[in-house]
């Protein structure tokens, strides 16, 4: 009896590791997301002003659609951005004279607030990979040190891209980003959490967003460089007038 109850133990031991082979990284990010928001992410349309400019985000695991509203000299424009592509309307009408290239350089627009105001949600995403670079501290803070790439299918135009994301080890939040980029000319940057909103069951942060002088150097440079002082205040990434409304799926 004793030896039954031994090896149903055992093979229970078995089932459950052979079901979590998840990396530490992809454990680490899972508990970010749930800390942030977990599953009102995907049960939410979100919106909020960022710039004087309105957007409403949707993104659920299958689907998604980013809409941004403002006014300029041509109109009201509305750009929507979703699984079928890019479209422009001004006053209703839409635009059917633009480039590919401005097609490219407003859908990444878009898509880049979209998914800075949902991180960690979309480090989720099949086309993101996720390395654990150990534990580092900052300002007497331990944290996860996340690593992210893309790849170059389902990654976007973007996919080159590198993220690195401080998750602190006692709470799970995200604290500080930094990120290097190679459109418009490339750079580095470095995010700094400044505020935080909860609504809707959702986590949104403000940022302080920090360059180096040097904006070649390796994007995981960016900590030495923050605890030296020698990133400056580019500017701050603020969200406004935000408003979560449940959907059902």
């Amino acid at each position: 009896m004793k030896l039954h109850y031994l090896l149903t133990f055992l093979c229970g031991i078995a089932i459950f590791t052979s079901c979590d082979s998840r990396t530490d990284a992809e454990k680490i990010v899972d508990d970010a997301i749930a800390a942030h928001g977990g599953d009102a992410y995907t049960n939410s349309k979100i919106e909020f002003d960022f710039r004087n400019i309105h957007y409403t985000i949707l993104k659920t695991p299958d689907r998604f659609e980013y809409i941004r509203e403002f006014s300029d000299s041509t109109g009201n424009v509305m750009d929507v951005l979703n699984n079928n592509g890019f479209v422009r309307t001004v006053n209703g009408a839409k635009i059917d004279t633009l480039s590919e290239e401005w097609i490219g350089k407003y859908s990444r627009s878009v898509n880049s607030v979209a998914y800075f105001a949902f991180l960690p949600y979309g480090l989720n995403d099949p086309s993101v990979f996720k390395e654990s670079l150990g534990e580092t501290e900052i300002n007497g803070e331990k944290y996860d040190l996340i690593k992210v790439t893309f790849a170059e299918e389902g990654g976007g135009e973007d996919f080159d891209d590198e993220f690195l994301y401080w998750i602190g080890i006692e709470d799970s939040i995200v604290d500080f980003m930094a990120y290097s980029y190679h459109t418009d000319g490339g750079g580095v940057r470095m995010r700094e959490v400044s505020a935080v909103n909860v609504v809707g069951g959702i986590r949104f942060q403000n940022y302080l967003n920090l360059k180096p002088e040097d904006e070649t150097v390796h994007v995981e440079m960016m900590q030495e460089l923050y605890e030296s002082g020698d990133l400056e205040l580019l500017s701050e990434i603020n969200l406004e007038n935000i408003k979560v409304q449940p959907i059902n799926n």
